[in-house]
């Protein structure tokens, strides 16, 4: 039995139905993190399932085998130019999931690079126009808008605008600065390069926008919560709003932004964590998602 149609069926489910779940749910503004590794694993598991459809698409069910070869052959593990004439159907089941696999991780290793080249070239505008300051870890850069942002990655630089540091409190600066930190140790700019990827190659995918727009937006409540260990809910608050108006180059991290609002709500009312069944039970789907098209293509081939 050739399993593509039920690959398949299962990646229009992640890929539409997948987000709408998500999106619906309670918990995820209340356990960030988590929320992050779901739509990170549920984007994983659309790409195997695209992956492995597109190999039982090009091989006959008659080339399966029993066993455990038939088990390493029907998820595309072994190797279909080993065999003494390998046909047109062999090659592609070789080459067609690969080109999937190395399509997302090459989409990845993109906008790392790109992510890093802009970012080394604004830290080099920086070093000409701003000003070291070691006492807050950060460079004062001379502007009357308030604005504060990091630029994560190698050589990472917190940026804070001299118009803030005018504007906010010591209690406050420190809540902002230790939200850019958060973003810095966290290497959020990675899980953001994931999923702008993912958005990149799956373009009107609803789980590849949704995703990258979900990450963005949880990356920074992941940070807010960093910054509420140091600080009271509404110092950081009054800073958030006091910042609303700053911008941040791309591919720089922000206190402020388009999310701003609904991170405020967020910080200015009082949030409990999910139960620790509930946040072990989606972290056991999160875990368990990107198996789930393994188990489908590989399984049902088998005898």
């Amino acid at each position: 039995m050739n399993a593509a149609p039920a690959l398949l069926g299962y990646a229009a489910a992640v890929g539409f139905g997948g987000p709408r779940l998500l999106l619906r749910s309670s918990w995820s503004h209340r356990a960030p993190g988590l929320a992050v590794a779901v739509w990170h694993g549920l984007s994983v598991s659309f790409t195997v399932a695209v992956a492995l459809a597109a190999y039982h698409l090009a091989t006959p069910t008659e080339h399966l085998h029993a066993g455990l070869i038939g088990l390493l052959h029907s998820c595309g593990l072994t190797n279909a130019t080993a065999t003494p004439n390998p046909t047109t159907a062999d090659r592609l089941a070789i080459t067609l999931p690969l080109a999937v696999i190395l399509l997302v991780l090459g989409g990845f290793a993109y906008e790392v690079l790109r992510g890093r080249r802009a970012r080394s070239r604004h830290r080099s505008v920086l070093d000409m126009v701003g000003r070291r300051a070691p006492h807050l870890r950060a460079t004062i850069l001379e502007h009357d808008l308030p604005a504060a942002y990091c630029l994560p990655g190698y050589n990472p630089r917190i940026v804070v605008s001299a118009g803030a540091l005018r504007l906010l409190s010591a209690e406050q600066l420190e809540a902002v600065l230790e939200h850019e930190r958060a973003h810095i140790a966290g290497r959020h700019h990675l899980a953001l390069a994931a999923t702008q990827a993912f958005a990149r190659i799956f373009r009107g995918l609803p789980l590849a926008r949704h995703a990258k727009e979900q990450t963005a937006v949880l990356l920074e409540m992941i940070a807010d919560d960093r910054a509420l260990r140091r600080q009271p809910s509404d110092v950081l608050a009054t800073a958030m709003y006091e910042m609303a108006a700053g911008k941040a180059p791309a591919d720089a991290f922000a206190v402020g932004g388009p999310s701003a609002l609904i991170r405020l709500r967020r910080i200015l009312t009082p949030q409990q964590r999910p139960h620790i069944a509930i946040r072990g039970s989606v972290a056991a789907v999160a875990l368990a998602v990107p198996v789930i098209p393994l188990l489908v293509g590989c399984v049902p081939s088998i005898g």
